[in-house]
């Protein structure tokens, strides 16, 4: 909301200077944005009368001046082809910061000629693009006068952020009455005469919607010339961004901003038939004042006469009957629409206008006959013209309405000791009026203006309440929310800046969890593989469905209907996929070793909401160069230790897998696994990519990934934590190497050795897998460390020698091996 010190003053009389009206402001609420004063830049620029201008001695192009500048005669040297002796001119001084061309002035000579000053030229002020000469003024410009003054360019143009609840504060006279309750001045009084009408007849109102428009005013006005608005009327628009266009629009833009009360003016010629209807839109299509076409639905308010649509109601007019130079008799209207519609039309439409601002945000609904008089006398001072009767359709709503305040609750809620009599006074100055007082509280009758003070509830309550829920509730809040308001109002009033800062209550000494362990799963995963060496990716979800038919199902329930490329079709089976395209392009481009992964979904139709949460990760080409080990290409392994390592981070207990031979189809058959916890369980797999996938997307290999289900991960349980299990005696370690079938899995035996004796064994290890000339055809040996802890006393040859028997023994029953 903008508005210039000057049109301020026109509702508010005061001599406070501006920073004082700026700092009060942003006290009482009403935020102050900036302040634009081109009267401080201008301050040191004089009216001056050129007493002679002399062709220069030594220069053709120069003219060398006698300037009074109403302190004295000065020389000063010109170039402008315009300066002439008589003529009046803009003087700046030495010492004069030009804001045209950035240099401050100083005296000097120029070619011989002192020049003690600098005639300017509307450039060189900063007030246009206009540099072909200095300015020349009228002769009657006074010498000596401060150039901004005359020119009343020292009016600063303050700018305020409104809240959306202060519709009455987007009008100056809205800002001026907050301001005087504040001290700030007196507000002076706003009592339109009445206009008795000179004739009879002029268009006349019927309402079709009450929905949208409750009460509506027009009054026609003949005989009018409606031709550029004065000085002060365009000077005031200017001022906060109009443009002005003639008298009768400029006079409704006025009056949008001064009273906060949008207006319309129909050309009463131009409009076919008598009456004027709200109704709702047909499908009909209106050309605006903004030249655009808008289609209007039955949810659309608009404003017809006998040939269509003329205007998109509470928005904006349409254009075929909008008012220019031949317009000679004019239908003013006025009218209270309802704020939600307003809104939604706008939204609707795309159109932000300040019409809708202000409808939107509710408005004055007894301002309405005011307005109408006061625009209407306007009119007759400056285009002529008699006036009609005002005509009208609808009622004035029912706005009267009351609130309560405690005076307890202003400490209480507001946090702020304020006697009673001084919270009254705050209202009373605000406008509240008072109904009724005891020593507790008060009862305060809510002015027409203020439609945010006790309104009525405008978000409906869930249709599945308990209705007498519903009720309690709509109750308590019919009650609780007037007095929240009017506490608000003493408080602001005596300034925000004095409510003292108070926290919010802590729940809970140690706060809770900010992250559900879903959340906390997929951070840690990032960070882990992070930590492992490889780079993040983020992909689109979707991919080419002939590349997503290479690493699983494609049904069609997971192809997208209106995709954003045409190779972007199908939701992507698995994240390897995407990983796998970005390691192409990467090799594509001469970076053929990368290390990539991405935490993101991957879509099945076997998934609880049709998609997983996946920590997916890549190695291509060849590990790192370094001076412990060659270079290698990646293998199965590399994969499985990222997916091991991001396991083992989340929490995922590693004793308790299982590894398989079942990997999906896309990964090779023998150099892939599959992780279980437990017989149902799948948790994800590993492994180098199927040599027909890299045929098929042309990837040069290796490339191994693995892919970890982090939604089947189970949460964590809830455990009271004990003090460590350190226990008193050494363990003992102790090497078994079995002989196996190469057909039995490692894990097996692991396994296995691991259940021999549960109380005494503390953990398996595999460290050798040997297949050679030295053991029989179809055999493989298998090492294992076991570790024996005792934890009542040290361990006897005996009791060891018992215990490896265990381990002998339960892995010979489980895998049919024999101790080598």
């Amino acid at each position: 909301m903008k508005f210039s010190l000057s049109w301020l003053k026109t509702h508010l009389v005061t001599d406070a200077p501006v920073t004082t009206i700026a700092d009060t402001l942003t006290r009482i609420g009403l935020e102050l944005e900036g302040i634009e004063d081109r009267g401080a830049t201008l301050a040191p620029f004089r009216i001056a009368h050129v007493v002679e201008a002399v062709q220069h001695p030594n220069a053709d192009r120069l003219r060398a001046c006698k300037v009074d500048t109403g302190d004295g005669i000065v020389s000063v040297v010109c170039g402008a082809p315009n300066a002439r002796t008589g003529m009046k001119a803009v003087f700046a001084p030495p010492g004069s910061f030009i804001p045209g061309t950035g240099i401050t002035l100083k005296v000097g000579e120029i070619r011989g000629v002192q020049s003690a000053g600098m005639l300017l030229s509307a450039r060189e002020m900063g007030l246009g693009d206009d540099h072909a000469g200095i300015v020349d003024l009228p002769e009657d410009a006074p010498v000596g006068t401060p150039y901004a003054t005359w020119a009343g360019l020292d009016d600063p143009v303050i700018e305020i952020g409104v809240t959306p609840n202060r519709g009455d504060c987007f009008s100056v006279r809205g800002v001026a009455r907050d301001l005087a309750a504040a001290g700030i001045g007196t507000l002076t009084p706003f009592q339109p005469m009445p206009i008795p009408p000179a004739f009879q007849g002029g268009p006349t109102w019927q309402i079709e919607f009450p929905e949208a428009c409750p009460w509506i005013l027009g009054r026609t006005v003949r005989g009018v010339k409606n031709s550029p608005s004065p000085k002060w009327l365009q000077e005031r628009l200017v001022s906060i961004g109009l443009r002005p266009i003639n008298a009768l629009v400029d006079i409704t833009n006025f009056f949008t901003f001064d009273l906060g009360r949008p207006l319309h003016v129909f050309d009463v010629d131009k409009l076919t038939g008598t009456r004027l209807v709200l109704r709702r839109g047909a499908g009909e299509t209106l050309r605006a004042l903004n030249g655009k076409d808008y289609t209007v639905s039955s949810e659309d308010c608009v404003i017809c006469d006998d040939a269509g649509v003329q205007s998109l109601a509470g928005v904006i007019g349409g254009e075929a009957t909008g008012c220019d130079e031949g317009t000679s008799s004019v239908f003013l209207e006025c009218a209270l629409f309802d704020p939600v519609r307003i809104a939604l039309t706008g939204r609707r439409h795309q159109i932000v206008s300040d019409a809708r601002q202000r409808f939107e945000r509710g408005l004055d609904p007894a301002l309405l006959p005011d307005a109408v008089e006061a625009a209407t006398a306007m009119i007759l001072e400056l285009c002529g013209g008699e006036p009609g009767p005002v005509t009208a359709a609808g009622a004035e709503p029912a706005w009267q309405r009351t609130a309560a305040l405690r005076f307890s609750r202003l400490a209480g809620l507001g946090g702020a000791d304020i006697p009673a009599e001084e919270a009254v006074d705050s209202l009373e100055r605000l406008g509240f009026t008072m109904q009724a007082r005891d020593a507790e509280s008060v009862t305060v009758a809510v002015p027409s203006w203020r439609n945010d003070v006790a309104a009525p509830l405008a978000l409906d309550q869930s249709p599945t309440l308990d209705p007498a829920v519903a009720a309690k509730a709509a109750e308590g809040c019919a009650a609780i929310e007037p007095e929240c308001d009017l506490i608000e109002e003493v408080l602001r009033l005596r300034g925000l800046d004095s409510v003292p800062p108070v926290s919010l209550p802590r729940a809970a000494p140690v706060p809770g969890a900010t992250l559900t362990p879903r959340q906390t799963r997929a951070a840690l995963a990032r960070r882990t593989l992070a930590a492992q060496g490889l780079a993040e990716c983020v992909t689109f979800s979707f991919m080419a469905q002939a590349e997503a038919a290479l690493f699983g199902p494609t049904p069609d329930l997971l192809r997208l209907s209106n995709p954003i490329a045409a190779d972007l079709d199908q939701l992507r089976p698995t994240a390897v996929a995407s990983l796998a395209l970005a390691a192409k392009r990467n090799a594509a481009r001469g970076y053929p070793d990368v290390g990539l992964f991405e935490v993101g979904p991957e879509f099945s139709l076997d998934a609880p909401d049709g998609q997983w949460l996946v920590a997916a990760g890549l190695r291509a080409g060849q590990t790192p160069r370094s001076w412990l080990a060659p270079a290698r290409p990646v293998d199965a392994m590399d994969a499985k230790g990222d997916l091991w390592a991001v396991m083992s981070a989340i929490g995922v207990p590693l004793d308790a897998l299982q590894v398989v031979a079942e990997a999906p189809g896309f990964f090779h058959p023998g150099r892939s696994g599959l992780v279980r916890q437990g017989p149902r369980t799948v948790l994800g797999a590993f492994g180098e990519l199927h040599p027909r996938v890299l045929a098929a997307l042309d990837i040069p290999g290796p490339l191994v990934a693995f892919v970890l289900n982090l939604d089947a991960v189970a949460d964590p349980k809830r455990r009271r934590k004990g003090p460590p299990d350190l226990p008193a005696f050494q363990p003992l370690r102790r090497d078994f190497a079995f002989l196996v079938d190469s057909t039995v899995a490692a894990d097996a035996v692991v396994r296995a050795a691991r259940g021999a004796e549960r109380t005494l064994i503390a953990g398996v290890s595999l460290f050798d897998v040997y297949s050679g000339d030295r053991l029989p055809e179809g055999k493989t040996s298998i090492g294992i460390e076991v570790v024996f802890q005792p934890r009542e006393r040290t361990l006897t040859d005996a009791e060891i020698e018992a215990a490896a028997q265990k381990v002998v023994a339960a892995v010979a029953k489980a895998t049919g091996a024999t101790l080598r």
